[in-house]
Parts: structure tokens; C-alpha cells; sequence
């Protein structure tokens, strides 16, 4: 008798793309059990009934998507689905979501013990790739449930959203506590931030053996410049659109919330903090100064896609409209030599698909003041990076590192982020000279726009594997969802 097959799968002439490696090795993959078995320079197709030839497409790990919002502006559980197969289109493998209580999401306060319960039923069936979430302590009594987020449901990565306390999602309000459904005694300010520092830095005390992979994130936009200046440029008509919302949002406000950030992260001993979507050159430099600074607490620096591609003068104005703004081309290119300089720990899609008819105004549709914040990207974040990355000069096994393996590393998902025995069998194949011109009418997502329609890409997604199964192949998602939710404690 013959021996069974001992692989379930084998994938035959990847050019693996690893992300401590200093080139690109032709190999075959083997995979049991959705994990990496078996990675040599030859396979034989005797070991599976099952395999698969990449002919010679590079083969990144599966993306690590650390920054995305599912379920901000239309229902959860229908997101879920389309915004994780525009996930699984772009080579994401892993969706990393920001949630909070208050309005959006699911428009309810109240206790976290009774609210992400709720999420995690509203996610569990409905996502393409694997997912988590970072919660945002919005309340006080949040800090307290700090730890049974830990302990009964594995969250490890809190957030605050600096800009709330004061200031509108979209504008200027004065409306914060209804928004962020919190008591009227109550108040999301800096000494707020203070006590979610101090809870996680207890959560870290008693946690010795996780301390590595719980950190906090920090939106760094501060309230009272925006107020100010919004209202300056609102009067200023020489200003519109991108422009304007840049300026009414200005880089020294992101700076100076990464200097107060630094210095309560100093003062709680809160070690790990992760400085979110980074977008001009005075934040990167604050954050810089502050990494100087406050050497013992260990930051993160992170970039989105869109303030890489993406400049004041792009054609698509509202449609680009996002916290923090988009930004000059000077602050583009500033942020692209953080990048190459290795300043710059992980790049992130920061995707909310909002569809065309909330994002702009019908009566209005260039007013950039009545628009709503956000939009999707995640399909287009590995290409977007892939693309001009190359030109600048950026090798793959760096692009591998920061998609996938620090943000893996950061956030405790452990099994994800390398092609290496024993990870989890999530690859994507890209053909790096395939050009390819966004078209927002090709994505899985609902949003039915996009900021980047028209750019022209180099370097297409073509498969998709998630622990070892092909999600995406050839412009096509694949079979039901099949992502599992990590816990990461």
C-alpha cells in the first residue's frame, strides 16, 4: 500500500518574501493543519493531492490590517462581510478593528461586560479573514473592566481618542457626552487618559508573562486647536476642501497631543504606546523627540496608506476627507523617508468604509465641513506600499515586516506574521509588475467610492490564502467566511 499524502496542501514556486530575510528565495510551501509544515527548495507533488503552482509570484505573509474600523457606519455584522473580503482582496489575512461604545458602531453605552459580547456575536460567521479588536475605554467605569476585557476575552490593545473630549468626529460640536453616551458629570479629558494609563500599567503588573503585547493607542489630535482653528478657516475663503481641512486640524495640534501623550505615558509608566496614523512632519518629529525623551517607554509609530498615496491636491476632495487630515506633499514625502529610514513601525489601512450617500453632503457634495470622517482602503494597502515603495527604493522584506510581522509582534498574534514552520499558512501572492489603475467599482466594499480611484498601482494581490485556504484568487472571493476571532491573552 501506498503512504497517504503526508501535506494537505502544497503551494509549488513561491518566491518567499520573508520579514528578516535580505532577499527573496524561490521555494515550494507545505501546508497541515493551516499551519506552514514543510518550506524547501522542492516539494514533491507525491506529498499532497492538493497543489497549487504560484509560478513564481512573490509570496508576502498575509497582511496584518492593525488599524480598521468595521461596523462605524453601517450595521456590524453586514461590514464584517464586505469589508473583510475587500480585506482578503487586498492580501489581508488578519483584521485588526478599533471599537468603543457611544454613537456609531453600536450606537449603546453602558458596560463593556454587557457590549462586547454583543460584538463578538455580531462578528462570529461574518468575516473573510481572521479578526480582533482594540477597545476603547470611553467611560470611567471602563477602566475598571480593563481587566475582564484581558482575562474573559483576550483584548490586549486599548485605545483613547484624544480629540473627543472637545471636539466633533466630523466638526465642531458641543455636543461630546451625548456622542460619546457618557454621564454630563463626567468628562473624556487628559486626566481620563491619565487613569486608562495607570489601569493598564496594573494590568501589565499583573500580567508579567503578557506584558509584551498589552499597549495603548493613541489618536494624538488636541481638542482646543481644533476648535480654534476651524473656526478661523471656516471664515477664510481663500481655502476649500482638503486644504482647508488640513489647516483647520494643523499638524502642531498632532504634535503637541504626542508630546502630552509621552509625557502621561512617562508619568504612569505606561511602557507601551503605540502613536496611531502619524500624518505630518511635526507629529513624526514630536514622536521622535519624545521616543529621545522617554527612551523607557517602548513607542510605536504608525502610517496609513492613504497619508502616503494621498496630498491636499488630490482630485477626489471629500471623498478623501479623514482624521487626521490629509496632508501637503511635503508632509507625504517627510513621512516616506520615516519610512525608509526604518522610523516607521507598521503601515495600516485606518479603513471606515462610509458609503457615498453619509460621506458627502447631496446638496452640498464639495463641502468638506459637512462630509463625514473616513473612508476604506485596506485593498489597496499592500499594493498601495508594494507600488511606492519600490520606487523609493524599499525592499519586500522590509514591506513584510512592517505589514505583517511587527504588527503581529505588537498586538500578541503570535502565529501570524512570517512563512515559517509552524505559523499560520496565511500567504498572499503578488505579481509586482502587474499595473493595475483603482477602480472603485472592482472592490468588495460597500463604500462604492474610493480617495485613490484612478491611481495607478503597480503590483497586484492575485491569491489569498488564510490558514492554508485560498480566499481570494483572480478578482474573486472565495467560498464563506471562515475567519476566527483571536483572543490574545
Amino acid at each position: 500500500m501506498s503512504e497517504p499524502p503526508v501535506l494537505d496542501k502544497i503551494i509549488k514556486n513561491v518566491r518567499v518574501v520573508r520579514p528578516h530575510d535580505d532577499a527573496v528565495e524561490l521555494l515550494d510551501i507545505g501546508i497541515k493543519d493551516g499551519k506552514f509544515a514543510q518550506i524547501a527548495p522542492h516539494i514533491s507533488v507525491d506529498e499532497s493531492k492538493d497543489v497549487f503552482d504560484a509560478n513564481n509570484l512573490l509570496g508576502f505573509p498575509g497582511v496584518v490590517d492593525a488599524h480598521m474600523h468595521v461596523g462605524i457606519y453601517q450595521p456590524l455584522d453586514k461590514d464584517a462581510v464586505t469589508e473583510s473580503k475587500a480585506a482578503a482582496m487586498g492580501g489581508v489575512t488578519t483584521s485588526l478593528n478599533y471599537i468603543r461604545t457611544g454613537q456609531y458602531y453600536l450606537n449603546k453605552g453602558g458596560s463593556y461586560r454587557d457590549f462586547f459580547p454583543e460584538v463578538l456575536a455580531l462578528s462570529a460567521g461574518n468575516f473573510f479573514v481572521d479578526y480582533s479588536y482594540h477597545v476603547a475605554p470611553i467611560a470611567s467605569q471602563h477602566i475598571e473592566e480593563i481587566p475582564l476585557l484581558f482575562e474573559e476575552f483576550g483584548v490586549s490593545s486599548f485605545k483613547i481618542f484624544m480629540f473627543y473630549g472637545g471636539y466633533g468626529l466630523h466638526g465642531l460640536s458641543d455636543k461630546q457626552n451625548l456622542f460619546l453616551m457618557i454621564n454630563k458629570e463626567e468628562r473624556y479629558d487628559f486626566a481620563h487618559f491619565e487613569f486608562i494609563m495607570r489601569g493598564i500599567t496594573r494590568l501589565m503588573a499583573e500580567n508579567p508573562a503578557a506584558k509584551d503585547i498589552i499597549s495603548l493607542s493613541l489618536h494624538c489630535e488636541v481638542a482646543e486647536i481644533l476648535n480654534a482653528y476651524t473656526k478661523i478657516v471656516e471664515n477664510d475663503s481663500s481655502l476649500s476642501g482638503l486644504h482647508a481641512y488640513s489647516a483647520a486640524r494643523p499638524p502642531h495640534s498632532e504634535g503637541l497631543a504626542v508630546c502630552i501623550a509621552s509625557y502621561l505615558a512617562h508619568e504612569t509608566n505606561c511602557v507601551n504606546i503605540n502613536l496611531l496614523h502619524l500624518s505630518s512632519r511635526k507629529a513624526m518629529e514630536a514622536a521622535l523627540t519624545m521616543q529621545a525623551a522617554f527612551p523607557h517607554i517602548n513607542f510605536r509609530r504608525e502610517v496609513t496608506v492613504g497619508h502616503l498615496l494621498l496630498d491636499v491636491n488630490t482630485p477626489n476632495g471629500a471623498w478623501a476627507k479623514v482624521n487626521p487630515p490629509i496632508r501637503p506633499r511635503a508632509d507625504v514625502e517627510y513621512l516616506w523617508q520615516a519610512v525608509l529610514n526604518h522610523q516607521v513601525d507598521w503601515i495600516v489601512s485606518d479603513h471606515a468604509c462610509c458609503s457615498a450617500e453619509q460621506k458627502r453632503n447631496a446638496k452640498d457634495p464639495n463641502n468638506i465641513w459637512l462630509a463625514k470622517s473616513g473612508f476604506g482602503g485596506t485593498e489597496y494597502l499592500l499594493s498601495g506600499v508594494v507600488s511606492e515603495g519600490s520606487k523609493r527604493g524599499m525592499s519586500y522584506n522590509q514591506m513584510a515586516k512592517l505589514l505583517s510581522w511587527n504588527p503581529s509582534r505588537r498586538f500578541g498574534l503570535l502565529e501570524k506574521g512570517d512563512i515559517a514552520l509552524g505559523y499560520d499558512a496565511d500567504l498572499v501572492l503578488v505579481d509586482p509588475n502587474e499595473s493595475f489603475v483603482v477602480s472603485a467599482s472592482e472592490s468588495e466594499s460597500q463604500q462604492g467610492y474610493t480617495p485613490f480611484e484612478g491611481m495607478e498601482l503597480t503590483g497586484r494581490v492575485k491569491s489569498t490564502f488564510l490558514r492554508g485556504n485560498l480566499i481570494y484568487h483572480n478578482g474573486q472571493v472565495l467560498g464563506s467566511p471562515t475567519g476566527r476571532y483571536l483572543r490574545r491573552a
